[in-house]
């Protein structure tokens, strides 16, 4: 079965507790069945992951591209927290492993601090969901899914 991965970055494993009126009451193992059920609604199964360390992401990425090259999974959704706005070793990675990834965030960072309106995802990403709370993770993998599969005839 191809795989699809998410990918999250630092301090999503406090989701629910840190800052719930920016990001929510709800917390991580539940934001990880919702993406689940997004992934086996397209016959996808799912590796959902979350860390604090930078490198760590890095050999994320790397593991899913050459993943996608053996035919083994679709692509990656990524949550790089606070990484999306000083990672250049996270864009580096994504565009090297030629990854097909949709940067999601839970809350509106453009409607937040400056510093968060910048993005070194971005630019390598296929897509972005930004601002719609955790529901930005199903659509993120409907967004996968579309970006990496041809359209079938009705």
């Amino acid at each position: 079965m191809t795989t699809v991965f998410v990918f999250n970055g630092p301090n999503l494993n406090l989701l629910g507790v840190r800052k719930p009126e920016v990001y929510g009451r709800t917390v991580l193992p539940d934001v990880e069945a919702l993406c689940r059920e997004a992934a086996t609604g397209h016959g996808l199964s799912l590796d959902f992951r979350q860390t604090n360390h930078e490198g760590v992401l890095v050999d994320w990425i790397h593991e899913a591209g050459a993943a996608v090259k053996r035919g083994d999974a679709l692509g990656a959704v990524l949550n790089a927290a606070a990484y999306t706005h000083t990672s250049v070793a996270l864009h580096d990675a994504i565009e090297g492993a030629e990854l097909p990834t949709i940067e999601v965030h839970i809350s509106n960072v453009h409607g937040r601090e400056t510093f968060r309106h910048h993005s070194y995802v971005s630019p390598v990403a296929a897509g972005i969901v930004v601002g719609f709370g955790v529901d930005g993770y199903p659509l993120a993998i409907d967004g996968l899914v579309r970006k990496t599969r041809p359209l079938r005839s009705v």
